[in-house]
C-alpha cells in the first residue's frame, strides 16, 4: 500500500484537498494529511480525521512522535501538497523549515507534487515562476493550475485543477517511482532442511538474506510480494503474505498452487537436491553406531514452473556454484526455461551464504551477462529487479 503524505496549505481551495484525500484513500493509498495553521482557516480537521488513514497533523511539536517531520518524510511514498500557496512554494524552493508541512518536504526523499493554486497577479509574478522553475529543476513535479473562476468573483489563471486530475498525477507519480506496483511477486528464501530422524537434518548454509532483500526491495517498488521462507528472520516491512516451510516438498506444495497467478518468480531459495529416502521418526542413538543414510534426489520443480510458466511471467533462478559459473548458470537457464539466472560464486568468503555482500551475475534468456561487483545484497535485489522492470517495458 504507498504512503502518500497529503499538504494542504492555506488558500480558498483547500476544500478540494478533501476530495483528494477521499480519491486517494479509493485508489488504495495510505494518506496522512499535514495541514498548515493557515489551511485551518478553510477546512477543519475533523474532516480529514474522518476521512484520512490516521488523524491530521499540525504542529511539529506536541506529537505522539518525538519527531514527526522525519517519520512522515521517511515513510513516504510520495508527497502531495494541494492547494500549494506561493508562501508554501517559497519555502519549499529556500529550504525554510517552519511548520511540520515544510519540515516534511526537507525529511524525505519520496517524489513531490505540487498543485499551485494562487490569483492570475501572483502565479504571474517573476518569483513565483522563478521558484517553480528551480523546484522542477531539482525534480520535483508540478501540476500547472487551470484558468477559471477564482476567489472573489475573480476569472483567469490559478484554479487548482480538479481532483481527479490530482489524484492522476499522483499515481501517475507512484506508478514511475514505484514501477512494480500492481504486480504480483513470490520469493523463496532460504535453505530447506530435510530430515535424516526426528532430530537432524540435511540443509546448506543459506542464510535468506538475499530472498529477503529481493522481497524488501520488490515490496519497496509496489509489488504485492508473498515470500517463502524456510528461515526465521524479521518480515521486511510491505510482505503480503508470508508462507512458512521446511523441506523441498512442502516449498514444491507451497509455490506450485499460486505460481500460475504471479507476475515475477524469483526462486533465491537454495532448495535441497537430495533428501534421505527412509527418515527415523525417533531420534538415532549414538550407541547404535553410525547409521547408514540412503539419499534420493527431490523433484526439481522448477522445471516444472518453466514448462507451465504462463505467458508474460518472469521465472528467476539461482545457480550456487563453486566453479565454472557462467557455464553452468547459463546451462541452468536454457535447461529450465528460466528467463534469468542469477550466478554467484559461494566459495568466496565475501559473498553467497550468510554474509550482507555479494558477487553475482545476472545472464538473461535473452544473451545478456552482467557482471555485478561485490555490493550489498539489497543493491544486487535493486540490479536485479530493475532488468526485470526493464523486461516488462
Amino acid at each position: 500500500m504507498p504512503r502518500v503524505v497529503l499538504g494542504v496549505t492555506g488558500g480558498i481551495a483547500a476544500y478540494k484537498a478533501v476530495e483528494v484525500c477521499r480519491r486517494l484513500i479509493d485508489a488504495g493509498c495510505f494518506v496522512s494529511p499535514v495541514l498548515t495553521v493557515d489551511a485551518t482557516r478553510f477546512i477543519g480537521t475533523a474532516t480529514f480525521d474522518a476521512l484520512g488513514s490516521e488523524p491530521a497533523r499540525i504542529a511539529l511539536f506536541d506529537c505522539p512522535e518525538p519527531s514527526p517531520h522525519t517519520h512522515l518524510g521517511q515513510q513516504a511514498d510520495l508527497i502531495v501538497i494541494a492547494p500549494a500557496t506561493a508562501n508554501t512554494i517559497a519555502k519549499y524552493t529556500h529550504g525554510v523549515a517552519d511548520d511540520l508541512l515544510t519540515a516534511t518536504l526537507l525529511a524525505t526523499r519520496a517524489p513531490v507534487l505540487i498543485c499551485p493554486a494562487m490569483h492570475t497577479e501572483m502565479w504571474e509574478q517573476a518569483s513565483v515562476q522563478t521558484n517553480l522553475a528551480t523546484l522542477r529543476s531539482r525534480g520535483v513535479h508540478v501540476l500547472d493550475p487551470d484558468s477559471g473562476d477564482l476567489a472573489c468573483g475573480d476569472v483567469g489563471m490559478g484554479r487548482l485543477p480538479e481532483p481527479g486530475r490530482i489524484v492522476a498525477a499522483a499515481l501517475d507519480v507512484l506508478a514511475q517511482n514505484r514501477p512494480l506496483l500492481g504486480r504480483r511477486v513470490l520469493v523463496t528464501a532460504g535453505g530447506t532442511r530435510e530430515p535424516i530422524d526426528s532430530v537432524r537434518v540435511i540443509t546448506n548454509r543459506s542464510s535468506g538474506k538475499q530472498g529477503y532483500a529481493i522481497a524488501q526491495v520488490a515490496a519497496e517498488m509496489g509489488a504485492h510480494v508473498t515470500l517463502v521462507t524456510t528461515v526465521d528472520r524479521a518480515i521486511p516491512e510491505g510482505i503480503a503474505a508470508v508462507i512458512r516451510v521446511e523441506t523441498a516438498q512442502q516449498m514444491q506444495d507451497a509455490v506450485m498452487p499460486i505460481a500460475a497467478a504471479q507476475d515475477i518468480i524469483v526462486m533465491a531459495a537454495a532448495v535441497a537436491d537430495f533428501r534421505a529416502v527412509a527418515p527415523k521418526d525417533r531420534k538415532t542413538k549414538k550407541e547404535d553406531g553410525p547409521p547408514s543414510i540412503v539419499l534420493e534426489p527431490t523433484h526439481d520443480f522448477l522445471v516444472d514452473l518453466g514448462a507451465q510458466k504462463p505467458a508474460g511471467q518472469i521465472l528467476v533462478g539461482f545457480a550456487a556454484e563453486t566453479e565454472s559459473l557462467h557455464e553452468n548458470a547459463l546451462g541452468k537457464l536454457k535447461r529450465k526455461k528460466l528467463d534469468f539466472i542469477v550466478g554467484n560464486d559461494v566459495s568466496q568468503s565475501d559473498a553467497g551464504f550468510e554474509v550482507d555482500t555479494n558477487r553475482v551475475v545476472i545472464i538473461s534468456a535473452a544473451g545478456t551477462a552482467t557482471e555485478l561487483p561485490l555490493q550489498t545484497k539489497t543493491a544486487v535485489a535493486k540490479e536485479l529487479l530493475h532488468a526485470i522492470v526493464a523486461r516488462f517495458a
